[in-house]
């Protein structure tokens, strides 16, 4: 049965600051606790825009836009959503997930603020601990905690960064695209942590290209055209071709019944 509304998006509209970027023009939704939303679409069409807005990586939403279990957090830091519960994956691991010439300790540190103890000293210790767990649970090749992210394949950074936010136990995750680069087995895995989150009661928006994902492991689905969010379709009752039509942004009331799902028992309308 799904949880309250745990992000909340109303009238978002940002304008991109990129010549050759995509606006965001009045997205809504709304995203329960206990299950994973899906955002499809090709790329270039607000997708990384929309996922900097939510993140707080570009804090330009006006007042009230959105919300987080009810905190106005437009203009909040990512650091202030985080406190919150609210984690998140992005698309370009290797400089905004991870900072190279960091080892995978340090990296862990960027997120996970509760290896700092009192006064603000950092429990070192227990960072090796939790990033060696990290690398094990997930199955990061990697020379160990001291490894700096650059030494890893893309695959295993793409493990490591998924692990280290799935880990954290976060109330909402964003993610884009969770399991680009990694093999068959890394994707199964990633996809079945999120499932896991999702049933811990963790709120999921995940952004990706690969219909054949979202299909597997999303509640409801919506697109993203032209800096536009369709309505939300009940993964039970779409279809590859529809969300092929609303990719080329043709969507409306006549073509879209289901702007809320039933899941489980429970109902939210988008």
């Amino acid at each position: 049965m799904l949880g309250v509304v745990a992000l909340a998006v109303k009238g978002l509209s940002v304008a991109s600051d990129d010549p050759f970027g995509v606006s965001l023009k009045d997205v809504n939704f709304a995203l329960c606790a206990g299950e994973i939303l899906g955002i499809a679409g090709v790329s270039g069409n607000g997708q990384q825009a929309l996922m900097a807005v939510l993140s707080g990586e570009d804090p330009r939403g006006a007042p009230g836009s959105i919300t987080l279990f009810g905190h106005d957090i437009s203009r909040a830091s990512p650091r202030q959503r985080r406190h919150f519960g609210l984690n998140s994956v992005p698309e370009e691991r290797l400089g905004r997930g991870a900072v190279p010439t960091m080892s995978l300790a340090q990296n862990t540190l960027l997120t996970r603020t509760d290896a700092i103890g009192p006064g603000g000293w950092l429990r070192m210790a227990g960072v090796w601990g939790m990033t060696s767990e990290l690398i094990e649970r997930f199955k990061v090749k990697a020379a160990g905690p001291h490894a700096p992210a650059r030494s890893l394949s893309g695959g295993n950074l793409q493990k490591f960064i998924m692990g280290r936010e799935i880990d954290a136990e976060p109330r909402v995750l964003l993610v884009s695209q969770p399991t680009w680069g990694v093999d068959v087995g890394a994707a199964a895995q990633i996809r079945g942590e999120l499932i896991k989150l999702r049933d811990a009661g963790c709120a999921i928006l995940v952004v990706s290209e690969e219909l054949d994902e979202l299909f597997e492991i999303c509640d409801r689905m919506m697109v993203m055209a032209q800096g536009r969010l369709s309505p939300s379709l009940a993964t039970a009752d779409a279809t590859v071709e529809q969300l092929g039509e609303w990719m080329s942004g043709l969507w409306g009331h006549h073509d879209a019944p289901h702007t809320g799902t039933q899941h489980r028992g429970g109902h939210v309308e988008a």
